[in-house]
């Protein structure tokens, strides 16, 4: 098995050049890389390297996940979301290449309390979310074979992330505030990459289009950031008890307590039923993976 990976230093890209090296060969590119073409921002020369490359599967790893910047540079944002996939997909379908793409819970909303099912109706609250989801539909529309796995919360141990920032304010404040009126599953880019490792040996070992499709694929269970960030420092005391723990309070307020340039969906639930269903998968708590993630980091 050929595979062609797009975003290789992302977070999700980072782990999927550990968990993709055992299925074949693997090309890993970034935006930066030559003379084969992992640039987003040039949708025709990534068709070309696919029909150069001449993959098994394409797994686009890459995006502008700038939620905030994206509502400013909406051209920008459009062209790495929309514009790309849609190159790429066209171009899996002239090649017979599977496509790998995800996608994002900001393709919804964020009204209500149920998990959102893969039929349910989208209603991006702004750029980022819209451009996603015409990358999906690009996708789709192109009638290549393809797996899209919306996700949410989504952090890794290289790099920043939220945990991080909570452990460093609470060695540097007593009174943290958190928003507690968003809730979804934080869910790391390691069960991301692996997911998607056995969805695609399961859909090119089978070659069953019938899995072809839209999936969501999160940590099971529940949390608002106020839960991940209490649970998060709560877990570094135990594992580091002698560290300079200041903070002694951290208090819930809503997402109006900190304005910001794109709407955040406060209801980021996503129901993982079709994912696990069609590949015989049993998704972790997400408490499991945060813990996993803090003995890294600590």
């Amino acid at each position: 098995m050929k595979i062609l990976l797009l975003g290789k230093n992302g977070q999700v890209g980072w782990e999927l050049q550990r968990s993709l090296a055992p299925l074949g060969e693997l090309i890993a590119l970034d935006r930066h890389s030559t003379p084969l073409c992992g640039d987003l921002s040039k949708p025709e020369a990534l068709a070309q390297t696919v029909r150069d490359v001449r993959p098994d599967v394409i797994v686009n790893a890459a995006a502008h996940t700038a939620v905030d910047k994206a509502e400013s540079e909406p051209d920008v944002a459009r062209t790495l979301n929309a514009d790309a996939p849609a190159a790429l997909a066209r171009a899996a379908a002239e090649v017979g290449a599977w496509l790998v793409h995800y996608s994002t819970d900001y393709v919804f909303n964020g009204e209500g309390q149920t998990p959102w099912q893969e039929s349910d109706a989208t209603g991006p609250l702004g750029v980022y979310g819209q451009t996603k989801l015409e990358g999906e539909q690009a996708i789709a529309a192109s009638g290549c074979k393809h797996l899209i796995f919306r996700t949410s919360w989504v952090y890794a141990a290289r790099g920043g992330n939220f945990a991080r920032t909570m452990l460093r304010l609470a060695q540097e404040r007593e009174r943290l505030t958190v928003i507690d009126d968003q809730r979804g599953a934080p869910t790391g880019a390691d069960l991301i990459a692996d997911v998607s490792s056995h969805a695609i040996r399961q859909a090119l070992g089978t070659q069953d289009a019938s899995l072809s499709g839209l999936y969501h694929l999160v940590a099971a269970g529940e949390t608002s950031w106020h839960g991940y960030a209490a649970h998060a420092i709560e877990r570094a005391r135990q594992l580091k008890p002698d560290a300079a723990w200041k903070v002694t309070e951290i208090a819930p307020v809503p997402t109006s307590a900190f304005p910001t340039p794109a709407r955040r969906p406060l209801n980021s639930r996503l129901n993982t039923q079709r994912l696990q269903q069609a590949f015989g998968l049993t998704l972790p708590a997400w408490q499991q993976g945060v813990d996993r993630l803090l003995a890294e980091m600590l």
